[in-house]
């Protein structure tokens, strides 16, 4: 390099600029390890794998994808976990685009979703917000809580500003605002299906920001909500993607692989530990951490992107000396199991419930099931691979803070169970003989991010991890279930990781360059 110093500010010279590409180019590729396969560990190994990355995915199942995954069945190949995708931010959109896939994005049926109280159904009010009316006399809010239900959510609108406040809790603040009925039978069938959790443990300004500034300003819970739905971008809230988002993870797995990147599935992590040289070797190409795999197997990684669900993470994080995490009392993980049946039945053709049911949890139900989707009414290639006659419905059991009861049943008495719940949700009873294919999926998912408190654990997490050189974390119990969330943050993780190599390019000039001391 020049004689002379490059002082701070100075741009480089020709030479210089010459001798710093030079240095980028001749230099070893910079080792990445992605642990965990989901779609947050594919999008960082998808972003690292570049020219001057290795980059490594090990993945403990046989197959990459997380809960969004294939189920083959009845000659079909449907979506065995997440079928859809938020629309807001539009980074599950981008991504799509840059894969290749966005001519394939689809809007499900516009016709909506009912809701069941006991052994009623009817539509899904609207005009609302996680189930909350902004207009609490509107005819289809009446039909589904009833006119005194109703009576007592407009009083939201007359009670004094004074006594409006911020309310943490998003069960608390309905209750207070509208009534037990629009909590019960509105919010909390919504709550329960997006998020696995009750309204009374959510943080309202984490699923609903905006929500309490709203209200404080304009003086009443509907009108907070009405403000906030008039904001958000026009059209469906949600997208999919034909032939099933399982085809999400595949596509990244395969264009991780064609940019040079390496994934392992069934290769699970026992242990991460700082490198330390075992021998001369070792010596000439230091890294900085070392992945030891369930088979024994050592990797070394100048960078470790740890995508792993929570369960697995933490454990971890621990081997390498930020312990303390176990303090945090983690929330344990809910579960949930889904039915998917095939029918033959003709007059399921009517959509006799829109494109589903949520279930409220209240005294005198008459179903197991907290949702049920009619898949081939809801998605358009859903029907059209069905076929005429034929149609898909999917049932989901297992409420917020306890285990699915589903798990303990023989295929044979889930098989019926889910055929009954069917029955009574669509109101058409439907034959055994007529269910040509069943199939269950059980799921273990994380408490969502969205749960009162949850936010202090993984903001704990992250500056601990923030204060690590070379080791990041990402996934969904960090950012809350939903591609629309996990995409960003797992971009974010890739941009951290990819600043490890200029940064050791930068040192590594620096410390040859004795015109820097």
């Amino acid at each position: 390099m020049s004689d002379e110093p490059i002082l701070p500010g100075e741009p480089l010279t020709h030479d210089e600029l010459g001798e710093e590409i030079r240095h980028a180019v001749e230099a070893p590729p910079t080792r990445v390890v992605v642990i965990g396969g989901g779609v947050a560990g594919l999008v960082v190994a998808r972003e690292c794998a570049r020219p001057g990355f290795e980059v490594t995915l090990l993945e403990s199942a046989a197959r990459v994808g997380g809960s969004v995954a294939p189920l083959e069945l009845g000659g079909m190949t449907l979506d065995a976990g997440a079928e859809s995708f938020a629309t807001r931010g539009g980074h599950v959109a981008d991504l799509l685009h840059d894969l290749g896939l966005d001519e394939d994005v689809v809007q499900p049926n516009p016709s909506g979703a009912w809701v069941r109280h006991g052994s009623t159904s009817v539509p899904l009010p609207k005009a609302g917000l996680l189930g909350i009316p902004s207009s609490p006399l509107a005819s289809d809010v009446v039909a589904a809580i009833g006119a005194g239900g109703a009576f007592r959510a407009y009083l939201d609108r007359l009670m004094p500003v004074l006594k409006i406040g911020t309310e943490p809790r998003l069960g608390t603040l309905v209750r207070k605002r509208m009534g037990t009925k629009v909590l019960e039978l509105l919010v909390a069938p919504v709550a329960t299906g997006v998020y696995s959790a009750s309204p009374d443990d959510l943080d309202v300004d984490v699923v609903a920001p905006g929500l309490n500034a709203a209200l404080t300003r304009l003086g009443s819970l509907s009108g907070a909500v009405g403000e906030l739905r008039s904001a958000s971008k026009a059209g469906s809230a949600v997208g999919g993607l034909r032939g099933g988002m399982w085809r999400l993870p595949q596509a990244l797995a395969a264009d991780t692989e064609a940019r040079g990147g390496v994934i392992r599935t069934g290769t699970g992590v026992a242990a991460i530990e700082p490198w330390s040289p075992r021998d001369e070797e070792d010596e000439e190409r230091p890294g900085r951490w070392i992945v030891r795999t369930a088979a024994g197997e050592e990797l070394v990684a100048d960078a470790l992107a740890l995508a792993a669900p929570a369960d697995a993470a933490l454990p971890l994080l621990a081997s390498v000396g930020l312990g303390d995490l176990s303090e945090l009392a983690w929330p344990a993980a809910s579960s949930v199991e889904l039915v998917t049946l095939i029918v033959e039945d003709d007059r399921l053709a009517s959509t006799p419930v829109g494109t589903g049911v949520l279930v409220a949890d209240v005294p005198g139900a008459d179903v197991r099931a907290k949702a049920m989707t009619h898949s081939s009414a809801k998605w358009a290639w859903v029907a059209e691979a069905a076929g005429p006659g034929r149609h898909v419905v999917r049932l989901s059991y297992g409420r917020a803070g306890r285990p699915a009861e589903t798990l303990a049943l023989a295929d044979a008495e889930l098989r019926a169970q889910a055929i009954a719940d069917a029955s009574r949700l669509l109101n058409i009873p439907i034959a055994e003989s007529a269910v040509i294919a069943f199939a269950r999926t059980p799921w273990t998912n994380a408490l969502p991010y969205a749960t009162v408190g949850q936010r202090e654990r993984i903001e704990r997490v992250r500056s601990e991890v923030d204060g690590v050189e070379g080791l990041e974390v990402t996934g969904s119990w960090l950012t809350g279930t939903g591609l629309a969330s996990v995409i960003p943050d797992a971009r974010r993780t890739a941009e951290r990781v990819r600043g490890v190599r200029w940064k050791g390019l930068t040192d590594a000039l620096a410390a040859d360059d004795p015109q820097t001391d």
